[in-house]
Formats: C-alpha cells, sequence, structure tokens
C-alpha cells in the first residue's frame, strides 16, 4: 500500500465523522462527548498513558470541572487539559475562538537550530524551487560547488517532481548533499514520500499501517506493508546525502526520516526527531467544535513504533561556540562526514565522481 492511498482512505474517514443534526451546548454532553471520541478512535493510548492510569481516569479526573453553568471559554480549557494528558502533537480541539495543541513534545528539548547561522550556507545565490531552498556550500572556508544544500522548511510548501530533479541536475557538480528539515513540522505525507523517491533505485519497505477496526483501545487491522517505489521519471540522487534532524521534525517530516533512513547513501545527524507517526482523523462535537486525533498506527520496516521519534545515526548537538563563531555545528559536522563517505566509497570503487 502507498501513501496516496492511505490520504484517500483518511478522507475519506473525515468527511464520514460529523454530528451535524445534533447540536448541544451542553457543557457535560461535549465533554463526554469528546472523550468518547478519543476513547472510540484514538490510537495510542498504550504508549501516552502512565501504566497505572486508564482513559477512563482522565476522563474522571476533569469531570468535577465541567458545569451546566460554565462558560465556553472554561469549557475550552477543561477540554483541552484532558485531551494534553495524550502528549500527542496530532490531537487539537478547534472551536470559533481558538486551537488547542500540545507543543511540549519538542519545546521541552533543545531546539539544535540558529537560524539565522544556518541561512549563511545559503549564501547570496541560492535557488528557490517550491519549497526547497538550495545551493552549492559556499560559506567560511568551504570550496564552492564541493556539496550541496537543501533547506526544506515545511512539507506544506509546493513540492514537485520537475523543482526536486531542477534542484539536483543545478548541484551535479557536488560530491555530496545535505538536506536541512530541522523544525520542519509536516505537512503532507505525499510531499514526504516524493521526495524520499529521489534517493532509491529500487522499491523498498519502509514501514507497516495499522487502522482502527473497532471501538476497542486495541482494535487493529493487521499490518499493511507500506513501501517507497523509486522513480519513473525524474533525477535519482545515489551519492552521500546528510538529513539533519531535530525535534521540531513533526508527522510527515518524521515519515521522510523513517522513510531514508535505511536507504545505502543517507544518514541522518543530529538529534531524535519530535515523532506525529500516527495519521490523524477529524470528528465534530455536538456543539460545532472539532476534533483531530491519531487514528492510525505507522511503525518503521522493522515494526517499530515511530511516534516518539525517528533516532538519528549520529547525535550531534548544537555548540553555543560555533554560533558565536558563525557556524553551525550540525552543517560542519555533516560537511566532514560527507567527505570522509566520499573518500572511502572512491576506494572501494563504489563512488566514481
Amino acid at each position: 500500500m502507498n501513501r496516496f492511498g492511505i490520504t484517500i482512505v483518511l478522507l475519506l474517514l473525515v468527511l464520514s465523522c460529523t454530528t451535524k443534526g445534533n447540536y448541544s451546548p451542553s457543557p457535560a454532553t461535549n465533554y463526554r462527548a469528546l472523550w468518547e471520541v478519543l476513547d472510540k478512535g484514538y490510537c495510542y493510548f498504550d504508549e501516552k498513558l502512565p501504566k497505572d492510569s486508564t482513559w477512563e481516569d482522565m476522563y474522571q479526573k476533569y469531570l468535577p470541572l465541567i458545569g451546566n453553568d460554565m462558560g465556553q471559554d472554561s469549557l475550552f480549557d477543561v477540554m483541552e487539559m484532558l485531551l494534553s494528558e495524550l502528549k500527542d502533537g496530532h490531537v487539537n480541539l478547534t472551536s470559533p475562538f481558538d486551537v488547542s495543541r500540545y507543543s511540549r513534545w519538542y519545546q521541552d528539548y533543545p531546539s539544535q537550530l540558529d537560524d539565522k547561522v544556518r541561512r549563511r550556507y545559503l549564501g547570496d545565490s541560492y535557488r528557490i524551487a517550491g519549497g526547497l531552498y538550495y545551493a552549492p556550500v559556499s560559506y567560511a572556508e568551504h570550496t564552492k560547488d564541493s556539496i550541496g544544500y537543501l533547506m526544506y522548511n515545511s512539507f506544506s510548501s509546493t513540492l514537485s517532481e520537475s523543482g526536486i530533479s531542477s534542484a539536483f541536475a543545478r548541484l551535479s557538480k557536488c560530491k555530496g548533499l545535505i538536506i536541512d528539515i530541522r523544525n520542519n513540522g509536516g505537512g503532507y505525507v505525499s510531499y514526504s514520500t516524493l521526495l524520499a523517491s529521489h534517493f532509491t533505485d529500487k522499491r523498498v519497505l519502509t514501514g507497516y499501517m495499522r487502522h482502527k477496526t473497532g471501538p476497542g483501545h486495541r482494535d487493529f487491522s493487521e499490518p499493511v506493508p507500506v513501501y517507497l517505489d523509486t522513480l519513473k521519471v525524474g533525477i535519482k540522487w545515489l551519492r552521500p546525502v546528510v538529513v539533519l534532524t531535530n525535534r521540531g521534525v513533526f508527522s510527515a517530516a518524521n515519515d521522510f526520516s523513517m522513510n531514508v533512513k535505511h536507504l545505502p547513501f543517507v544518514t541522518l545527524m543530529g538529534d531524535t526527531t519530535g515523532g506525529g507517526g500516527g495519521l490523524p482523523r477529524s470528528s465534530e462535537l455536538p456543539n460545532g467544535w472539532a476534533v483531530r486525533y491519531s487514528a492510525s498506527v505507522m511503525t518503521d520496516a522493522n515494526d517499530q513504533h515511530v511516534e516518539h521519534g525517528i533516532a538519528p545515526h549520529y547525535k550531534v548537538d548544537l555548540d553555543p561556540n560555533d554560533i558565536s563563531q558563525g557556524k553551525d555545528t550540525l552543517i560542519e559536522a555533516a560537511i566532514t562526514y560527507i567527505n570522509k563517505q566520499v573518500l572511502a566509497y572512491r576506494q572501494t570503487g563504489l563512488y566514481t565522481k
């Protein structure tokens, strides 16, 4: 099964979930409805709740705060507290006046990024292809045209086959490529698959998907294999690649990290990603507020959960001393690593450029 098929299934699920025609402003009714939507549809209770707690415990914990005379703001705040127990960046409550969000999945960790410093590596003559910003590294003591640098800040930003291939064609003199997706909070899974498909010359198993099949917390389908297909048309990059990650890498960006981690020429460097492995689904409460939650479980090729993030091959922390000198520790480490990889590949005959 490919990601485009998953997206179609997800859209059908979203369109099927509505309470239109059953409107109720009752705080108790809506609080109960919110709890029940998650109880029947959420997929990560075993991974998110403490071992000695249940979802029913969470319901009872905040129930005393619900009153018939409470205002909309107060009701929203209580519901937000309930949802925050899941510690899931894909869980949101949306009302006309606010959107709840859980952000500690990245705020409680070092950012490993100084955006002003990293942009220096693009130079002044960088090119733009949709959401891609790219150029040969031409900063500090690095030789121009030696290694390509590509920055992609959001998988919600436009990405096309022609744009990617054009970028790779313009970077064709480079012996390696750095792809910087730090703080990429996700977007379209189809873009994740599209970009990843440029780095393999054969079909590769990347993971498994399980969908909810019933209201029970463990009612899931059998695992469905998910594959990454190689390109039929376009430029493949089969030279050393380093993907830079941090905790701000989430959802579709997390998916991209999972897709490329075990490809032959790709190395992940930086910090563990933020996770967000579940595909979200949406529903509507009796008062018209919308709730989004993780409903389908994604695991990697070893059938291990990726909800809590993808570990890099090499952990690299941003050094404040480097930043003070205008250098990005992760980019510098990637450059050093690629140079060593190219030398090793040349000695073994795997790389002839």
